[in-house]
């Protein structure tokens, strides 16, 4: 497949399966926003005395660790909820991708519930892969980082700052070759986790192996989907962040006086409401649109290492049993 066929591909399973991949995308991040608002609502009700009186206190008073330390620990526990929540999410969209992609190569129907069991059956491995990749991309950088910054704290105390800086900013570009690297590498896993039921270390071994000697041309179609994702992502969330801080700035014309507290916390509840409206909708086509091509270049690479292509014609055709069939599933 050339670059506009993976495009024009993971575009047009969009238009074919929409249901599935926009459904399962909002039914995941939105039921995640409603958690996480929920879960604010709930915190906030419970805290709330604590709260205004941390707002109200007088400007010269310190507010003490016995006042402030549940609302701080509160609300850390509602954030990292909500990171762990936002990981299990994307996993189950990239396993969703991967498995409508499964259906659509052979130009198959499938069902938002047969969708849903067979992504949420993969999205642990897929967890367990992308957390393993991060590892290993992490493994150099902190290598890195922690080089230059033993070499800048002797630069600083030996009096030359200007060769902490050079070293500093010098460290901080030798980051990114390594880094993209290897993200470039094992990008390919989550793909293999659904295709070839592979766990996380036979995943990115099979990332590693089917990117090998093509990884320009996977690094430059990967870097235009997530540029094409993000921006079409940006555009769907910019109307919504540009009328919660509209509706926000309005409360200082209301009175001459200034906003009260109430109409302060109406606002702000109205912009985070708005914004996690967008931030879920630009989700849904940020992170879809460049797992579709991911995946569709998992297909090309197999096609151009494995003859996968023969294969596919004639589990089109009909040749195979209903079930997946294995050289699609398993490598040859």
């Amino acid at each position: 497949m050339q670059l506009s066929d993976i495009l024009n591909g993971a575009v047009s399973t969009v238009g074919r399966y929409w249901k599935q991949l926009l459904g399962m995308a909002a039914a995941v991040y939105g039921g995640a926003a409603a958690i996480i608002g929920v879960a604010l609502a709930i915190l906030y009700a419970s805290l709330s005395d604590r709260i205004h009186g941390i707002v109200h206190a007088p400007e010269a008073s310190d507010v003490t660790w016995d006042q402030a330390g549940p609302v701080v620990l509160g609300f850390s526990a509602v954030l990292l909820a909500a990171g762990l929540l936002s990981m299990v999410c994307t996993a189950l969209v990239h396993a969703t991708c991967a498995t409508v992609l499964r259906e659509a190569v052979l130009g198959r129907p499938t069902t938002f519930r047969a969708v849903w069991r067979r992504a949420w059956s993969r999205v642990f491995p897929v967890i367990g892969t992308v957390l393993l990749s991060g590892l290993i991309v992490l493994v150099p950088l902190l290598l890195i980082a922690g080089a230059s910054v033993a070499v800048v704290v002797a630069a600083v105390g030996a009096h030359n700052p200007a060769v902490a800086i050079v070293v500093g900013v010098v460290g901080g570009l030798a980051l990114l070759p390594p880094a993209v690297w290897l993200w470039v590498l094992l990008s390919l896993g989550p793909a293999a986790v659904v295709f070839e039921r592979q766990g996380p270390v036979g995943a990115l071994r099979r990332s590693a192996r089917l990117v090998r000697g093509a990884w320009w041309r996977v690094c430059g179609i990967s870097l235009l989907a997530l540029v094409i994702g993000s921006t079409a992502g940006s555009f769907i969330q910019l109307p919504f962040t540009m009328v919660g801080m509209f509706n926000s700035s309005m409360l200082h014309l209301d009175t001459a006086a200034g906003p009260s507290t109430a109409q302060l916390l109406t606002g702000a509840t109205g912009y985070l409401a708005l914004s996690m409206l967008g931030q879920t909708l630009s989700q849904i086509v940020s992170v879809t649109f460049p797992q579709l091509v991911t995946g569709l270049l998992y297909v090309d690479r197999r096609m151009r290492q494995e003859d996968l292509g023969p294969v596919l014609i004639e589990a089109a055709a009909g040749e195979t049993a209903a079930q997946d069939p294995p050289d699609v599933t398993s490598p040859r």
